[in-house]
């Protein structure tokens, strides 16, 4: 096994794909919009890529945060809404906006369960600073790292009510970015003392089982390296300040913010620290690279994975979403 997940460009796997990932054998997969028709074809999707490595707990993921993203869109599933109308519930009552954002979740989850997909890259824990980029905005779940930490849990204990495993992003805080990481590196100059507030939510739910990390430069922990590809970032910080323990991903490796070939920048994340390299776009001579310089998983990111796989499908009693969906509908018309 490598530490890398990679992503499929249909959607079934096409016989080049199922011969190199059979011998590459990554650590799991992530999902996108090319990868969705229905739901009978988005089973069987995901059960062909267990049944290719005879792993029933392969880690299939998806980006379905809600609002403006959500790779699975109507009408064959829910439209599920963005992070800012918890947010705001919040502000009014909080109890309300964390029971609004487990229900929430939870449904979501469902959605997700039920054709086969076991990790949402969800919550983020990004606290929202006034003058920042739009590429967090109202995906956000606030400007307060109290508020962030205490909707974040609600989500992960609604994705796990579900069976679904959540991914609190992105680690150390993507909230002060003044531009899009997407096109290109974001250069966050603030004090460690002023970064005591972005990592608050991400100190408070260090017990989180995943995270994922944010490209950008934070210039008071190391200035040269973005967050994914600095030791200094993840071991002085991630690891040691915030006290996260669990499994590491790095954000999306074919982001503008990073330099070098998608193969470098995979070997440099995992070099530095992250337990797993995250590549989606299924360009085979891009997977093919990062198999190449990975190589087999390590001890440590081993145990990490299978900790975090360990209740990975195990729902509680299913509830039927459509009731969860008229709950939290009706704490949300509160605002």
């Amino acid at each position: 096994m490598i530490a890398a997940i990679f992503g499929i460009s249909g959607l079934e796997l096409i016989p080049s794909e199922r011969d190199f990932l059979r011998e590459a054998e990554p650590a799991g997969y992530i999902l996108f919009g090319r990868n969705f028709s229905d739901k009978a074809q988005t089973r069987a999707l995901t059960d062909s890529l267990r049944a290719l490595h005879g792993r029933g707990d392969l880690p299939i993921m998806v980006d379905q945060e809600g609002g403006r993203v959500q790779r699975m869109k109507p009408p064959v599933w829910p439209e599920f809404p963005a992070g800012r109308r918890f947010a705001d519930l919040y502000r009014l009552s909080p109890i309300a906006g964390i029971e609004a954002a487990r229900l929430n979740a939870q449904a979501l989850g469902a959605s997700l369960a039920e054709v086969g997909i076991t990790i949402d890259c969800l919550p983020l824990l990004d606290v929202r600073q006034p003058g920042a980029s739009d590429v967090i905005g109202d995906r956000a779940l606030g400007e307060e790292p109290m508020q962030v930490a205490a909707l974040g849990r609600a989500v992960l204990d609604g994705l796990g009510r579900a069976g679904v495993g959540g991914i609190v992003k992105h680690i150390p805080g993507h909230g002060r970015a003044a531009v899009d990481s997407h096109k290109s590196l974001p250069v966050v100059e603030a004090s460690a003392e002023q970064l005591e507030r972005d990592i608050e939510p991400f100190r408070t739910l260090s017990h989180a089982p995943m995270a994922m990390t944010a490209h950008i430069v934070f210039t008071a922990w190391d200035a040269t390296r973005p967050a994914t590809l600095s030791p200094v970032v993840i071991e002085d910080v991630i690891r040691r300040k915030i006290g996260f323990d669990g499994l590491l991903f790095s954000d999306d490796l074919d982001m503008e913010a990073l330099d070098g070939t998608v193969p470098q920048r995979a070997e440099a994340a995992v070099r530095a620290g992250c337990d797993i390299a995250l590549n989606c776009w299924a360009k085979m001579d891009d997977m093919a690279g990062i198999a190449n310089r990975l190589g087999t998983i390590g001890p440590e990111a081993k145990r990490r994975l299978e900790a975090a796989c360990v209740s990975l499908g195990a729902a509680a009693p299913p509830e039927h979403s459509e009731e969860l969906v008229a709950r939290r509908d009706e704490l949300l018309a509160l605002v």
